[in-house]
């Protein structure tokens, strides 16, 4: 899951970013409410925090900007002000969340994951993907193959969640790169072979296909 954090507080952003990837995500940051809308339509992602008092456009506006376009990424509102007013106008310009500073990373945590849950059962989407006997709880982040439940690195699950996001299709290098790992990224794009090989290791050597020149593909092992 790809994540945009716009927010003008630096230490908290990279305090955020930090945490976030931490927990499997690629998180791209930016300072600017207009450079926030910028990358928020230029790039595809699964949810958006944003703060609202930001500098070039407000949150206020950089919501209800994307909502009219007909973006309808999750949104978690950050904020220093409190009141039921500030909440209101938050919502009524297409959040989806709210949260006042100061606030609990952990609770941030649970609002990111529950937002990304809900965004999935709207789109009628099952948590849980299988693939022969693999099983892989995108919600819980959970993995079991047959009886077994597998232990995975927070990069691990995050590559093997958009192979098996895509199964039976041809995933390629750059789309994996472009997910789990940040917009800033610059270092070798042959990690992805490196964790690519470290899920075969864990879940079977037949699951996790090449294609040569193309990508990878996740498929039942025969």
């Amino acid at each position: 899951m790809r994540l945009l954090i716009v927010e003008d507080e630096k230490r908290l952003a990279l305090s955020l970013a930090k945490g976030l990837t931490a927990e499997g995500y690629a998180v791209d940051v930016v300072h600017d409410g207009l450079e926030g809308l910028h990358r928020a339509t230029e790039s595809p992602y699964d949810l958006i925090v944003l703060d609202i008092m930001l500098p070039g456009m407000n949150g206020y506006r950089v919501c209800s900007t994307l909502r009219a376009a007909g973006h309808d990424v999750p949104i978690l509102m950050l904020t220093a002000k409190d009141g039921e007013y500030d909440e209101a106008e938050g919502l009524d310009t297409g959040a989806d969340d709210y949260l006042t500073k100061p606030f609990s990373y952990v609770v941030l945590v649970a609002r990111v994951r529950a937002l990304l849950r809900r965004r999935g059962s709207a789109g009628g989407a099952s948590p849980v993907h299988t693939v022969g006997d693999l099983k892989v709880d995108t919600g819980a982040r959970r993995v079991l193959l047959g009886e077994d439940e597998i232990a995975l690195t927070a990069k691990e699950f995050a590559v093997l969640e958009q192979l098996v996001l895509r199964s039976g299709e041809v995933v390629s290098k750059s789309e994996i790169l472009e997910h789990v790992w940040d917009f800033a990224y610059e270092g070798d794009p042959n990690i992805v072979e490196v964790y690519v090989s470290a899920l075969r290791r864990k879940l079977g050597a037949g699951l996790i296909r090449t294609v040569r020149g193309a990508g990878y593909r996740l498929e039942a092992s025969r």
